[in-house]
């Protein structure tokens, strides 16, 4: 099983020439354009879609997704697709259109979401959520059962946790890592997302998670997005896709950089009997 996860930054993209970011993008929706990459205020919905389609993957872990973009981005990569709401979600239409009109002014505050997609010949076959934190941002865990014809079932836990206090994030990752074990039972269990956490300068709740559940790889000390396993061999341990998966071409021959993180991917296989 081919696993990947990406925080899509809201739909944004984050050209690595921060003198592309400007006021007057950001309030008067200009294109800026750089040596080699520009930076464009506008809804990227197609370029995204696009993106994770020509990736490499059965199941795809998805934080700071706008929630209107579920159904798109399913068919664009011939998945099912499942989704917890996360934060800032009132009032989601007037929120919708203020976003299709200036993608950058409103940012984060369009609403999020964590998304899971599965591709066949997996499916969703079970779906439940665990909310995490409720201040100061709503923080929830997507957990969902997969399937497949003459396969083991695999369940995946996928979330973003909170920002700016390692302590908080600690206490919900284990709370996520205690509920995902639990209602997977028996099932293999693929967890993970941006946790915003770096095991080294925080390591204690990654040798708890590897200590009290068993979760491999050990995992690299400055990434913040993170993937393990429990009940599955780690074929390839999980690694930072290159920078240029996430670009695309733009406008006057630049390039776009989509969303301010790389992804992540990793293979998982069924354990050999021993």
């Amino acid at each position: 099983m081919r696993v990947l996860t990406w925080n899509l930054y809201h739909g944004r993209d984050f050209p690595p020439e921060g003198e592309l970011l400007t006021p007057r993008s950001q309030w008067l929706r200009v294109t800026e354009i750089g040596g080699r990459y520009a930076q464009v205020n506008r809804p990227l919905r197609q370029e995204f879609a696009a993106a994770i389609a020509r990736m490499e993957w059965e199941v795809a872990l998805l934080q700071e997704v706008p929630p209107r973009w579920q159904r798109d981005l399913g068919i664009a990569t011939g998945a099912s697709a499942a989704m917890a709401l996360t934060s800032r979600n009132f009032l989601a239409p007037v929120r919708a259109a203020l976003a299709e009109q200036n993608t950058d002014l409103i940012a984060s505050d369009e609403g999020g979401s964590n998304q899971v997609l599965a591709r066949p010949p997996w499916r969703i076959a079970g779906t439940r959520r665990l909310t995490l934190a409720r201040r100061p941002e709503r923080r929830r865990m997507l957990w969902v059962r997969l399937e497949a014809p003459g396969r083991s079932p695999v369940c995946v836990a996928n979330m973003h946790l909170s920002t700016g206090d390692p302590r908080r994030a600690s206490r919900e990752v284990l709370a996520a890592a205690a509920r995902a074990v639990e209602w997977a039972g028996d099932a293999a269990l693929v967890f993970g997302g941006d946790l915003n956490l770096r095991p080294g300068r925080t390591p204690e709740p990654f040798e708890r998670l590897r200590a009290v559940h068993g979760f491999e790889p050990p995992p690299d000390p400055e990434p913040i997005d993170h993937l393990f396993a429990r009940g599955l061999a780690v074929a390839e341990a999980p690694r930072a896709l290159p920078s240029s998966w996430r670009e695309l071409p733009g406008p006057e021959g630049r390039l776009l950089r989509l969303s301010d993180h790389d992804p992540v991917a990793a293979r998982f296989s069924p354990r050999e009997a021993r």
